[in-house]
């Protein structure tokens, strides 16, 4: 049983053991366990706000990596995608993602549909923890989700958006968070189950496999490769706002990762968020030390993009392993961003490095649960890492195994989300359209999508100015009065 089913499961069965008959909690240990309950769900609930905060960071960054001309669509996506993944998770995917039993169980979930309104037709109404812990699955969806889109940014028609979002929200990830979390078939593989403690497979391997699959069909940005093939450089506008998206994301972090603990009982959380933190400073100083030791400069991006592959590094084993494990993790991450980014680079265009921060990251991440796992830590069940075995008293045969279905979740994650996210997306090239035109690609998508840019003063030069008669120019030339547009009409 993997660790989140687990802690929900117990969660459940206190409440449901409250409000058994009987009527009001007749001793000390019933008000303690409903004030145990409710401050959990307190935690959780606090956990879930920075989670969505997560989305504003997701926005900065990908803001900060765009040119001018694309910066306001980035906002607008954020929004569509949240508003679009909500109801998708509360009408089928946290159905799918949930604890169903029957015949289909092992690979979807089979109640909870509408955030199960069978349960309202009856008249049995639906515990406000679960609503809770409903509403935390749902952010983890969301990010998902927002990770896609790194790969596409400047090119992609925005329809494709609003078509995915929903079969993604739906279907893709909570089969994915199933099979994991919810008792599918990676729960239990040979008696062992995958153990991923927030989600570095489940969340961000399936968010960076989503975008590969709709790079590979939308190809690259005008002019990213020049006629030999070699890839040039398209810097992003503004790294300030990237930094501040990165910022916004490792605060977000905290909730992510110690918010999976579910409970606030001997504080473990605390173990979780100082992981969560020991790993993304190492991720800094590993990407940094080695893009440096690469080109000489101290890349900016780079170091952002080292301290989110720390953080999607320890994401799988922040609560299987111990402090000094997490900034090895993190590290070694860092490391594997800089190396990545540059190796897709020659092929693939990736504006902010999603295919190696989230995907390469979130590999390496559930993989480390298999080589760090602390005996003190992992599941029932589960072997601890291999690290134990070598340099402690832990059995080698039960170690390996247990690397060995790490390694698996990442093979099942990767193959089942590129075929369904592939097929996806090709049925949307192949009816409304995939890529924008060459012409508003050059326009930009602000003003050929949204009729509006981010920065309108940047691109819309002004006809005059009410003091005195000076004429304004641009490099000498005057400047010819604009017709008035349809957005300055409105």
């Amino acid at each position: 049983m993997s660790v989140k089913k687990s802690a929900v499961a117990s969660l459940l069965a206190m409440f449901a053991a409250l409000v058994a008959p009987g009527g009001a909690s007749a001793t000390v240990a019933e008000d303690l366990a409903a004030k145990s309950l409710e401050l959990d769900m307190v935690w959780v609930a606090l956990a879930t706000v920075l989670v969505f905060l997560m989305q504003a960071g997701f926005m900065f960054l990908e803001i900060g990596f765009s040119r001018m001309k694309n910066a306001g669509t980035g906002v607008a996506k954020v929004f569509i995608n949240l508003a679009i993944v909500t109801i998708a998770w509360w009408a089928i995917g946290y159905g799918i993602a949930g604890f169903g039993e029957g015949g289909f169980a092992d690979f979807i979930g089979t109640d909870g549909f509408f955030f199960h309104f069978d349960q309202d037709i009856l008249g049995t109404a639906v515990t406000s923890d679960t609503a809770m812990l409903m509403l935390f699955g749902l952010a983890f969806c969301a990010v998902s989700l927002a990770i896609v889109w790194g790969t596409t940014l400047e090119r992609i028609k925005f329809g494709a958006h609003v078509v995915f979002a929903v079969i993604f929200g739906a279907l893709i990830y909570p089969t994915v968070a199933h099979s994991v979390w919810g008792g599918g078939l990676l729960s239990d593989v040979g008696g062992k189950p995958v153990m991923d403690f927030a989600g570095s497979s489940v969340v961000h391997l399936t968010g960076a496999t989503a975008g590969l699959a709709a790079l590979l069909l939308l190809g690259a940005r005008k002019g990213k490769y020049g006629p030999d093939g070699s890839a040039r450089a398209i810097p992003g506008h503004s790294m300030p706002l990237v930094g501040l998206g990165v910022i916004i994301l490792w605060v977000g972090w905290f909730g992510f990762n110690g918010g999976s603990t579910f409970v606030t009982e001997g504080s473990f959380f605390g173990e979780v968020m100082l992981n969560t933190q020991l790993a993304a400073a190492a991720g800094v100083i590993g990407a940094s030390f080695l893009v440096y030791v690469k080109t000489r400069a101290l890349d900016v991006g780079m170091a952002g993009n080292g301290a989110i592959a720390g953080l999607v590094g320890i994401t799988a084993g922040c609560g299987f392993v111990e402090y000094w494990a997490a900034p090895v993790i993190g590290l070694l991450a860092g490391f594997l961003v800089v190396w990545g980014v540059l190796a897709f680079e020659k092929r693939l265009d990736d504006p902010i490095g999603v295919l190696s921060a989230h995907g390469l990251a979130g590999v390496w991440g559930t993989l480390a649960v298999g080589i760090f796992g602390s005996p003190r830590l992992v599941v029932d069940g589960a072997g601890s890492g291999i690290w134990y075995s070598i340099f402690g008293d832990q059995a080698f045969s039960s170690t390996l195994g247990q690397f060995g279905v790490q390694a698996l979740a990442v093979a099942a994650t990767f193959a089942f989300v590129l075929i369904a996210s592939y097929l996806v997306f090709a049925i949307v090239k192949a009816t409304i359209g995939l890529r924008v035109s060459e012409t508003e690609e050059d326009a930009g998508l602000d003003i050929s999508s949204h009729g509006m840019y981010g920065y309108p003063e940047a691109f819309i030069p002004q006809p005059e100015y009410p003091a005195g008669n000076f004429t304004p120019t641009m490099a000498g030339t005057p400047l010819a009065p604009m017709e008035t547009t349809s957005t300055e009409k409105l």
